[in-house]
């Protein structure tokens, strides 16, 4: 975990966003940013829209209001696919491919971080001696540590992370934390969402919380 991500120290923000579902407001006007070197906690109850707006910002629902940026210029949903990598409740593997298979498949599709490769990554998230396992045979974690693997080898400077410690064992979340604070270093930024106390990793942050009224509390 050591080669340099090159990014702008704006790595993204929002103004004004804002998602409805069936004329139902779910969260905004948010205004929020986040720089290289640090993280986003989205915070919220069940239903606050925590998921909902890392999906608006990935580009996977449109959002209702509202503008959001990358490197200080606005941006549409293709563009944004450039500079994020997504991390879901889903684990997005495919189940008849070998664990390697699957990361070799999305490196295919999106690249990969210089100086790194499918087989370190597996050892990197523990995995090493499962590259031949089917995804479907893996246990929740172990998708969960193979999904990781691919975010680490993505190119993308800023991750979006919905609940990154589920189905993870203290050694799981030590794991996240490590990862996180590398891609940091290396100038990276990402946005975690989180409603447990001891989720969030020990890295430079600021704060976002959502609550089911639509209204948000934004703290550095």
């Amino acid at each position: 975990m050591t080669d340099a991500l090159t990014s702008a120290t704006s790595l993204l923000g929002a103004r004004g966003l804002r998602f409805a579902r069936n004329d139902e407001l779910v969260f905004g006007p948010l205004d929020f940013h986040v720089d290289a070197g640090e993280a986003l906690l989205v915070r919220g109850d069940n239903g606050a829209g925590k998921t909902t707006l890392l999906r608006v910002l990935a580009g996977l629902l449109r959002p209702e209001a509202g503008q959001i940026e990358i490197d200080g210029r606005p941006t549409d949903a293709p563009s944004r696919a450039r500079a994020i990598a997504y991390l879901g409740h889903l684990p997005a593997l495919k189940a008849d491919l070998s664990a390697l298979e699957n990361l070799e498949f999305l490196c295919g599709l999106h690249g990969r971080r210089r100086g790194q490769t499918p087989s370190a990554a597996m050892h990197i998230v523990g995995l090493g001696g499962y590259e031949d396992q089917l995804a479907r045979q893996l246990s929740a974690g172990q998708k969960k540590r193979l999904s990781l693997a691919r975010m680490w080898l993505s190119p993308a400077p800023l991750w979006l992370l919905d609940e990154p410690y589920a189905n993870l064992d203290l050694d799981g979340i030590e794991l996240v934390n490590r990862m996180v604070q590398a891609h940091l270093r290396e100038g990276g930024a990402a946005l975690v969402t989180t409603h447990g106390a001891y989720a969030a990793p020990p890295v430079r942050t600021r704060e976002l919380v959502l609550r089911r009224a639509g209204r948000a509390q934004a703290a550095a």
